[in-house]
């Protein structure tokens, strides 16, 4: 079976030189962006209910750019000013970056991780007479909490945003012949969908192996994985595939 049409369950790249736009003009395939999850914001009446006063912290864990865009909405809802002594633990160089729509980078004490939390974890064990929010998402990876309770350190959790299903109803009647996914609530947006959704001739591409579980769980197949030594990213994934289904187009 030939590809020629790929939904992708995420937003659109806002660069140009993405490599799935490369990937469209190379192999001549149509590649549409649909996110099948959204991100909302809870109000501070939610985070009054959580016992949240942000006055009572002094230094901030920011995992994501979402959990930075929310802290300082809920910041601004509450008339909370923050002060310029508050210290600011970000997961990795791109978090600490974004941080800059917000404060001045070079008068505030910012630290910054590698990429994973782990490698964030020993600057926060550095600084453990701090008191720390973690504003996060409805799902958190366990390994957050379980490695903030092994530092000992006085810290506390609450729910800035959620991670929502998206309206999917105008694609009912619209098929393709591959359907990339990055996340199990990706699989899960698309049965709270389509309830009765069956695979069939659909090349199902996923990416990480708590998504291939999410995948196979549903009784579905996998036809396209990634990351792999030779395929390290989605894209080149799906290229390989392609050019394999498509010989002799």
């Amino acid at each position: 079976m030939k590809v020629k049409t790929i939904l992708v369950s995420q937003p659109e790249p806002k660069i140009e030189n993405s490599p799935y736009f490369d990937l469209q003009e190379k192999q001549r395939v149509k590649i549409d962006f649909r996110p099948f999850i959204h991100v909302e914001g809870v109000s501070a009446k939610e985070i009054r209910h959580q016992k949240i006063d942000l006055s009572d912290y002094t230094a901030i864990i920011l995992t994501s750019r979402n959990a930075v865009d929310h802290f300082f909405r809920i910041a601004e809802e509450m008339r909370f000013k923050v002060p310029d002594s508050m210290k600011y633990f970000c997961q990795s160089e791109a978090v600490a970056y974004y941080l800059q729509k917000y404060v001045v980078y070079r008068k505030r004490k910012i630290y910054v991780g590698k990429r994973t939390f782990a490698e964030l974890s020993p600057l926060i064990k550095k600084y453990k007479d701090e008191k720390f929010l973690l504003p996060n998402t409805d799902k958190v990876k366990p390994a957050v909490p379980e490695t903030l309770d092994s530092l000992g350190v006085n810290w506390k959790q609450a729910t800035f945003y959620k991670t929502v299903v998206s309206d999917l109803s105008d694609l009912a009647n619209v098929s393709y012949d591959v359907l990339v996914f990055f996340s199990p609530s990706g699989i899960e947006s698309l049965f709270q969908n389509f309830p009765d959704f069956k695979q069939n001739e659909t090349r199902i591409a996923v990416f990480g192996n708590t998504t291939i579980k999410a995948v196979e769980e549903k009784g579905l197949r996998v036809d396209i994985s990634a990351p792999t030594p030779e395929t390290p990213s989605m894209t080149m994934a799906l290229q390989k595939y392609i050019e394999k289904a498509n010989k002799g187009k």
